[in-house]
């Protein structure tokens, strides 16, 4: 009479119980939440040893991934200057100052924009000016931050004159004059917010620079 071997049955059973042991004992990995993020130390520049690009273009994409985010909000609508955001765009901004003028933009928009932290948008668009002059875009969404944020009219009219000079629409000129002649116009707030949107592809920043143009007019309506 043949026998029948029991090897291949153990095996199977085997394997089934490791299985088993596997999903239910071990523990799964934890979720790393947005509050354990640590902004990376400004010395960090010190440590690129011929690699400042890379570890620039790193510090993007990092910062890329949360662009909402807010460790220490103020209120629901506000964020605590030198928020974690600013921080780690900073130090890419720092190791390579002269940075892509889009990408500044960006930076600034999201700080002051999405995030509200006033403070660390005007470092960086004070940083991406003087390392792009010549670029309008950048130019005019400095001038909005200066002008309803720092509420510097000065210091806006001047930045859109600069848009102005390098291919902003003719109408930021006479922006740049009513400013210095310190006049205000809720139709050109909305021309500059219109503007913006129509200048970025982000949709993150372009929602909530929609909200911002609805947020005025329902004001003005009251």
């Amino acid at each position: 009479m043949k026998t029948i071997s029991l090897l291949p049955i153990k095996l199977i059973l085997g394997s089934a119980l490791f299985f088993c042991l596997t999903l239910f004992a071990v523990s799964k990995p934890k979720e790393k939440k947005r509050s354990d993020y640590i902004a990376p130390p400004l010395a960090i520049r010190n440590l690129t040893v011929g690699m400042k690009y890379v570890m620039a273009d790193l510090l993007w994409l990092r910062a890329l991934q949360d662009f909402d985010y807010c460790d220490q909000k103020i209120n629901e609508v506000e964020c605590r200057s030198k928020s974690w955001l600013f921080q780690t765009l900073d130090v890419a901004t720092e190791i390579d100052p002269v940075f892509e003028a889009i990408r500044y933009r960006f930076a600034g928009l999201a700080l002051t924009i999405v995030i509200s932290d006033y403070a660390g948008a005007s470092i960086i668009f004070d940083k991406a000016v003087a390392q792009h002059p010549r670029d309008w875009p950048l130019n005019y969404a400095a001038g909005y931050h200066a002008l309803y944020e720092e509420k510097n009219k000065l210091k806006a009219a001047k930045l859109y004159e600069m848009a102005a000079r390098h291919g902003a629409p003719a109408w930021v000129y006479s922006l740049a004059g009513r400013l210095r002649a310190d006049e205000g116009d809720l139709e050109y707030t909305r021309q500059i917010l219109q503007e913006m949107i129509e200048t970025n592809q982000d949709e993150l920043i372009i929602n909530r620079l929609k909200k911002k143009i609805a947020e005025m007019e329902a004001q003005q309506s009251r």
